[in-house]
């Protein structure tokens, strides 16, 4: 079975098309050799974070008398995250031997260069940009907004010589622009798409609270229309799907649209690491079922420019949906 699965994602071999992706089930060595002894075809380790070193300096700057010290301890807490993540690559490296991809999310501009260095030189196969800046400002343009998102990716990619998958968020005016410009600025892949926080409202209690952190199999359907047009448009781009692929089924319809691999997290966290071979399992048979020997052999066969009738991806209103229906 898994030799039938293999497949490239951003110039690595995976044994099967299934990563697991930035989480807590990705932050210690240990959680690391479970996933791929459960059959993980790879994996991204939990995100480092530079705004929580800048948060956790700020709460310390304010128990301390000294104001000459928040350089310092910017520094140290920096280092120290850091080198806690490097050590984790080394051993993931030493310890593993399916890929292990890093993943940064910085605020600053020298915190993306710094931080891709370092875990390139840590010996990280690929690099995941975590980017996201969230649009909350009124008198800031969308085109100023997304200048921003290019300007990383190509601050990245011009310093570091392993592949760079940018995972990007569905809040793009034009995500196929976006992510012809994110593959201009020199990345390999794209993630999609992010998984953010998000804020729910409690009736009862009249307050903010988190929402539900994890995806569903419904939550894939909004990213189909995109992986199957990304993948058309530019077919030499790597594309993993994330957020949704809960089941077989699931992997199944994102590699058809053209994914070259998929992510899995919540699904884990659900049904545990059993579901890793599951999912495998039925991607296996319905490749048997359908007579393919290899993912290459369907991988992006129903995406836009290869089904007969790709305005079916195009269709965003429901009128002949509930015209036919009789509503």
């Amino acid at each position: 079975m898994m030799k039938q699965l293999k497949t490239e994602y951003l110039g690595l071999s995976l044994r099967n098309p299934l990563i697991v992706s930035s989480s807590g089930l990705t932050a210690s060595l240990d959680k690391l050799q479970r996933l791929e002894a459960a059959g993980a075809g790879a994996v991204v380790l939990k995100s480092v974070f530079e705004e929580q070193i800048v948060n956790e300096t700020a709460h310390l700057e304010a128990y301390n008398a000294y104001p000459e010290a928040a350089d310092y301890l910017h520094f140290y807490l920096k280092e120290d995250y850091l080198e806690q993540y490097i050590g984790l690559i080394a051993e993931a490296k030493k310890n593993l031997s399916i890929p292990v991809i890093g993943s940064i999310c910085c605020v600053s501009e020298g915190g993306w260069i710094d931080f891709a260095r370092r875990i390139e030189e840590a010996g990280a196969d690929a690099l995941e940009l975590n980017v996201f800046f969230l649009p909350a400002d009124p008198m800031v343009a969308g085109a100023e907004i997304e200048r921003q998102y290019l300007s990383v990716v190509r601050d990245v990619a011009e310093k570091v010589s392993v592949p760079v998958a940018v995972k990007i968020s569905t809040h793009f005016t034009s995500p196929l622009n976006m992510i012809q410009g994110i593959r201009q600025c020199g990345a390999e892949g794209v993630v999609m798409f992010n998984r953010f926080y998000e804020p729910d409202i409690n009736t009862d209690s009249l307050q903010v609270m988190e929402a539900d952190i994890f995806s569903t199999s419904a939550d894939l359907r909004g990213s189909i229309r995109w992986i199957a047009m990304a993948s058309a448009a530019f077919p030499d781009l790597d594309i993993a799907a994330s957020t949704g692929v809960h089941t077989g089924e699931d992997a199944v319809k994102v590699l058809l649209a053209g994914a070259s691999a998929f992510e899995v997290c919540s699904a884990i966290y659900h049904n545990g690491l059993g579901v890793i071979d599951r999912i495998n399992g039925y991607l296996s048979g319905w490749m048997t079922e359908h007579h393919f020997t290899s993912i290459s052999e369907f991988c992006g066969r129903l995406n836009y420019r290869s089904v007969a009738h790709p305005l079916a991806y195009e269709r965003a209103q429901f009128m002949k949906y509930f015209a036919a229906r009789g509503e």
